[in-house]
């Protein structure tokens, strides 16, 4: 039985805990691929001093869920992890985990991408930076829905 956790949270997450949980007693998947996604000091030529994330409970784990079923009827997956946080972060600071094993590496960056594609334009979280300039929402950008319309 594969491993399928979603987790919407605020507090921070521990890297290598999570990848020692996709592994942990896999002996048939011979690829682990991870992405971590972090607050940046920048975005659109703005300073970034700080990042806020807004989410629909209940919603946005079902959608999360929906997405991974998606990944894995489309390529041969083991375990899946898909970490999301909230709230106010400050700069460095972990926004998303995603963790997919597989026996083949091809399938699990493929899967990997594919998550990531969704969760940067579907998934329904509201971003809020403060910078220099004030207070601002940020949507997708063209290029990000781009990349997840190629799916």
């Amino acid at each position: 039985m594969s491993l399928n956790s979603i987790k919407v949270q605020q507090q921070d997450f521990d890297f290598a805990k999570e990848v020692d949980t996709l592994e942990d007693n896999n002996l048939v998947d011979g690829a682990t691929v991870t992405f971590v996604g972090r607050v940046r000091n920048n975005n659109d030529g703005c300073q970034v001093k700080h990042l806020f994330l807004e989410h629909y409970a209940g919603m946005t784990e079902k959608c999360l869920f929906d997405i991974t079923q998606q990944a894995r009827e489309r390529w041969q997956l083991g375990n899946i992890s898909v970490i999301h946080r909230f709230g106010q972060l400050s700069l460095g600071e972990k926004i998303v985990f995603v963790g997919i094993t597989s026996k083949h590496r091809q399938d699990a960056f493929m899967a990997a991408e594919f998550i990531m594609d969704y969760l940067k334009v579907s998934a329904p979280f509201w971003k809020k930076e403060l910078t220099e300039q004030g207070e601002r929402w940020v949507a997708a950008k063209a290029k990000d829905t781009q990349e997840a319309n190629k799916w």
